[in-house]
């Protein structure tokens, strides 16, 4: 965080999408188990919506962090 903090332009940008690629990431990891072990289908079905939506949004956002350099 306090790399990102004093960042600016392109360099925040790609730490804050890194960041938040990984977040999404643990989410998705999170709500995996829950399809793994859960046996409520209202459960199942909110955790799958989970993984669709985190999946769609971190493709966007690796699509929108800029070049290193």
């Amino acid at each position: 965080m306090a790399g990102l903090v004093a960042a600016e332009g392109a360099d925040f940008d790609r730490r804050w999408l890194s960041m938040m690629i990984l977040h999404h990431q643990g989410a998705v990891e999170m709500t995996k188990a829950q399809l793994a072990g859960g046996a409520d289908p209202g459960a199942r079905n909110l955790a799958q919506r989970i993984i669709d939506a985190q999946e769609a949004e971190i493709g966007e956002m690796q699509a929108l962090l800029p070049p290193q350099g």
